[in-house]
């Protein structure tokens, strides 16, 4: 790949992003929030986006897409993610689902999906997590029965983001009970609207709605609404989690908070606080090369499973010790669940579940580690 190619697109895409966030800012359409990609959203932001071509970067233009890199995408993530837009409507389907539907779709799922992600007509939604399943994906229960022309789903899922605003849901269901759990398990696309599928709100920590329980009693998917093989739904899933676990919102959810702490660095004369924030900033900077990494091996073609493991293990981590430290300053004594640190500190607790616990992650590294 020529390296020089990406890298002037970045920053022209860069300069993009920046003027609009900037313009919407000034404008009074948003807030800057952490944790902005799950919790903020915007469906005219989104679309605002798509009309500048600045999501489904990655997929053919055909579908909508631009034709453009992995690393050029991850530039205008971070970005999105610096100026904490809100970008929650359309960051599954931009992230995974799209890439996911054109490495394993048929035609026909890609003509229908992949130009409702581009234009940001398409809000979907994660059916993987199941309740007593806990971080083991492979135990999921949710059916799926064939029947003439297509499928019939049965189930229930849990901590589904942003459900109750969906369009489509991406559903792993088992279409075969056999010996070992990792098969038989299928992949879907599912209508949000269909006759059968219902939704309960669960309210976090601090108040707000964007988890929920989803049931699923018999709704009715057309055949051509599979993605990939059935019965093959471990390997893509696997293979779809490392699009999930890879990127830029692994490592800046909580971004605002990074800028609150060096406004605190610079006013005053705290060394403890200046070394400490230089770790981090070290940390940050090694932390995007891992993204980088990761863009670079989508864009050769390979899904990246030990290394996004590895990424979102150690962002995590990052994240957390950035809340940290800018409780140490000691500003923070009665924190707002409106302000910088409150937004944060509330969210954080689902940092190191969201895509897999961290055993979850060190067992896939190990085992990925062992296969190479």
């Amino acid at each position: 790949m020529n390296r020089s190619a990406p890298l002037e697109g970045c920053a022209e895409l860069r300069t993009r992003v920046r003027e609009l966030t900037a313009s919407w800012r000034s404008a009074g359409r948003y807030v800057p929030r952490s944790d902005s990609w799950l919790r903020s959203f915007d469906p005219e932001f989104s679309k605002a986006l798509a009309a500048d071509g600045l999501i489904a970067m990655t997929f053919p233009r055909e579908f909508g897409g631009a034709g453009r890199s992995n690393l050029e995408r991850l530039a205008v993530t971070e970005e999105l993610l610096r100026a904490g837009a809100p970008v929650a409507a359309h960051w599954i389907g931009d992230r995974q689902i799209g890439p996911a539907v054109l490495r394993h779709g048929s035609r026909a799922l890609q003509e229908e999906i992949l130009p409702a992600i581009a234009s940001a007509e398409a809000v979907f939604c994660l059916g993987m997590s199941e309740p007593e399943a806990g971080s083991d994906l492979a135990a999921v229960r949710t059916s799926a029965t064939a029947v003439d022309g297509g499928w019939l789903i049965s189930g229930h899922k849990i901590w589904t983001s942003h459900a109750h605003r969906a369009t489509h849901a991406y559903v792993l269901a088992r279409t075969a009970r056999t010996e070992r759990k990792h098969e038989g398990l299928t992949e879907f696309v599912l209508d949000m609207h269909a006759d059968g599928v219902s939704t309960t709100p669960i309210v976090d920590l601090a108040g707000e709605h964007h988890f929920n329980e989803v049931r699923f009693e018999e709704v009715f998917v057309p055949a051509h609404r599979v993605i990939g093989e059935v019965g093959n739904g471990w390997r893509q899933v696997v293979e779809q989690l490392s699009f999930e676990r890879g990127g830029a919102e692994r490592v800046l959810s909580s971004y605002p908070v990074l800028v609150e702490l060096i406004a605190h660095a610079a006013e005053g004369d705290d060394r403890e606080l200046r070394s400490l924030l230089g770790s981090l900033v070290a940390r940050l900077a090694v932390l995007r090369r891992l993204c980088w990494d990761v863009a670079g091996s989508m864009d050769a073609g390979r899904a990246p499973v030990r290394e996004a493991a590895a990424l979102k293990y150690l962002g995590n981590a990052f994240e957390h010790d950035v809340i940290e430290a800018l409780r140490r300053t000691g500003s923070c004594r009665e924190p707002s669940p409106d302000g910088v640190y409150g937004q944060a500190l509330l969210a954080s607790p689902g940092f190191g579940l969201r895509g897999g616990a961290a055993e979850v992650l060190l067992s896939l590294i190990a085992r990925e580690e062992n296969r190479s």
